[in-house]
Order: structure tokens, then C-alpha cells, then sequence
């Protein structure tokens, strides 16, 4: 008796365990409950925003549920992703489309509310944008060396999109690495800095490669490199600027990144039917063709190896800040 006993106890145990996992089970795939809010930490019309608004458009189709993009512009996306680091109510249906700014903007402001790495979690990297450094077609500069080497012995001036953006920094990591001399001049956005730097009232930009690449198709800009690790498809005999060999240049590898990310206390369930839907979104070819129209990368970092990613460049922008004297204390 006491064996049947033992014996319908265990039963009854792995028939409470199995419920349990199928409960489990159940809880996992039943993530999202309710419509998703894709937070775009910038204006409209920008690319974070278009960016978002193409992944919002495929995303849904793969949860099955409405995904609602919001605006929330502010110094930098720091208000927005503020917001999202404090939590609150729908924080376990909130994602938010971070880029550069991110890290960028935990140098520039080093004292947010927020730690930028340890308070969030990093779902998955979508696209890689280079930057190109661009000239005008008349500057007598054909190549990195011969810019250097006339930057090293007289003033040159570089326009950039805002302060704390992609392109400012690749220029105040260029400037810093060669030793040159290099006056940033700002604008309210790429397109009031592009017609500067097409009528040669500025010497050189880094600009993001969908602004300027028409413009060096037609010969208005001469490419001199591009900012990736690897050479562009679409500019496959512009070098490198880490492939030039001298100048320090061989540490400069940066892209305009966008990447989405969650709170802390984002489900783990939902990080998982979130990264499977958005590998999904990334095979669409609706995606893929949005990503030539950029002349973008696909994103390959997702979990703890975009985390490793935005730490070592939380890391390296802040000494780009503080060399540049650009910080807001």
C-alpha cells in the first residue's frame, strides 16, 4: 500500500511538474497581451523614425498584434530613454529604437539618471549605417593623406549635424587620432549642413552614407573613405579610413548603429519572442530592400554581444568627449 502510495505521489508530482512547464509554456507564448509601443527618441522624418516606422509596419505581422510607434524627441533621445529606464505603466510592452545617441549622449551628459548599459536590456542590433568622409568636388584634397597632411599645418573646418551626433563624433575622433587641426561647425541637421559642404564653405563632413551617396554618384562630393570596418558595396573602391595605415587611423572603425532595446525588466519571455520575430523581419524582403535603399548593413548583434558593443562605445565616445571639451556637466 505504502509503495502504491509512493508511487501515486510521484505520479501525481510529474503530473504537477508537467503543468507547470505547460503552464510556463503557455505564459511564454501568450507575450504580447496588448498593442507594442516602438518609442522613436527623435522627430519625425529623421532615420531613426523611418527606420522605425518600416520595422513597426513588419513587426506586427510576426507578433500578430499592433505595434505603435511614439515620438519622443529630446537632448539628444536622453529624455526618452530616460523615461524608459524609470519604467512604469506598459514598461513590459515598450521597446525603444536607440542608435548612436545612446552612448553618445552617456558621454556627452555623464550625469543621467540612468546607467546606459546596466539598466536596459538589448533585444536586438537591425542595421549598420557607415559614415563617409566627404569633400567638395573642387577641394584639392584627392585621398586621407594628402587631408591629413594639410590639416596637420592649417586650420580646417568640418560640419556636422548637431552636437553629439554620429557625424560630430566621427569628426572629433578623427581629428583626435590624427592630430590635426579641425574646427567643428554645426548645423540644425544634415540637410541645412549639406548644401555648406557642397558649396565648399566647409572643408570636410562624416556625413551618414544615404545623405551624401547621390551626391558623390553625380561627383558633387569625393569620398575619401568610409568609416565602417569593412569596405561598403556601394562604394567598393572608397578605402576604409582603419586601412590607411598611419595616423593612428587604424582605430577608427564606427557606423551609425540602430538597435532595439527595453527596460531591465522586460520580460525574459518576451526578449525571446521578440528576437524571433524580428529575425524574422530581417529575412522580409521588404526589409532587405529598405536596407540597400540606405546603403545600410544588416544588424548581426542581439542579447549580450550588442550589450559588450554599447559598453566599449559608451567607453570610447566618452574620451572622444573629453578630449573635445564637449561635455555638459
Amino acid at each position: 500500500m505504502n509503495k502504491l502510495l509512493n508511487v501515486l505521489g510521484i505520479a501525481t508530482c510529474g503530473g504537477a511538474i508537467a503543468l507547470s512547464l505547460s503552464v510556463s509554456s503557455a505564459q511564454a507564448q501568450e507575450w504580447p497581451t496588448d498593442d507594442v509601443r516602438l518609442v522613436v527618441p527623435y522627430a519625425p522624418g529623421g532615420t531613426t523614425d523611418v527606420l522605425s516606422r518600416s520595422v513597426a509596419d513588419l513587426l506586427q505581422d510576426e507578433l500578430d498584434t499592433n505595434v505603435v510607434v511614439e515620438n519622443r524627441p529630446g537632448a539628444g533621445s536622453t529624455v526618452a530613454t530616460g523615461r524608459l529606464a524609470r519604467g512604469g505603466r506598459g514598461n513590459d510592452h515598450t521597446i525603444l529604437m536607440a542608435s548612436p545617441g545612446h552612448t553618445i549622449g552617456a558621454a556627452i551628459y555623464p550625469n543621467l539618471a540612468y546607467d546606459p548599459v546596466e539598466d536596459f536590456v538589448f533585444i536586438q542590433n537591425m542595421i549598420d549605417i557607415p559614415n563617409v568622409m566627404v569633400v567638395p568636388a573642387d577641394s584639392p584634397y584627392d585621398n586621407v593623406s594628402e587631408f591629413v597632411e594639410a590639416a596637420k599645418e592649417e586650420n580646417m573646418t568640418f560640419s556636422h549635424s548637431g552636437v553629439g551626433s554620429s557625424i560630430h563624433m566621427s569628426g572629433e575622433l578623427f581629428k583626435t587620432l590624427t592630430e590635426t587641426n579641425m574646427t567643428a561647425v554645426p548645423f540644425s541637421g544634415s540637410g541645412a549642413a549639406l548644401p555648406a559642404l557642397l558649396g565648399g564653405d566647409v572643408d570636410v563632413s562624416f556625413e551618414n552614407m544615404p545623405t551624401v551617396y547621390s551626391h558623390i554618384q553625380s561627383g558633387d562630393l569625393k569620398a575619401l573613405a568610409v568609416t565602417s570596418a569593412e569596405r561598403s558595396e556601394y562604394l567598393p573602391d572608397v578605402p576604409t579610413l582603419n586601412e590607411i595605415g598611419e595616423y593612428n587611423l587604424d582605430q577608427f572603425t564606427t557606423t551609425a548603429w540602430f538597435g532595439l532595446i527595453a527596460n531591465e525588466t522586460f520580460p525574459e519571455e518576451a526578449v525571446v519572442v521578440m528576437q524571433e520575430a524580428l529575425q524574422e523581419v530581417m529575412e522580409r524582403e521588404e526589409f532587405t530592400d529598405f536596407v540597400d535603399q540606405l546603403g545600410a548593413q544588416k544588424g548581426t548583434l542581439a542579447g549580450d554581444e550588442f550589450k559588450a558593443f554599447i559598453a566599449d562605445e559608451v567607453a570610447r565616445w566618452d574620451e572622444v568627449a573629453a578630449e573635445a571639451g564637449i561635455r555638459q556637466e
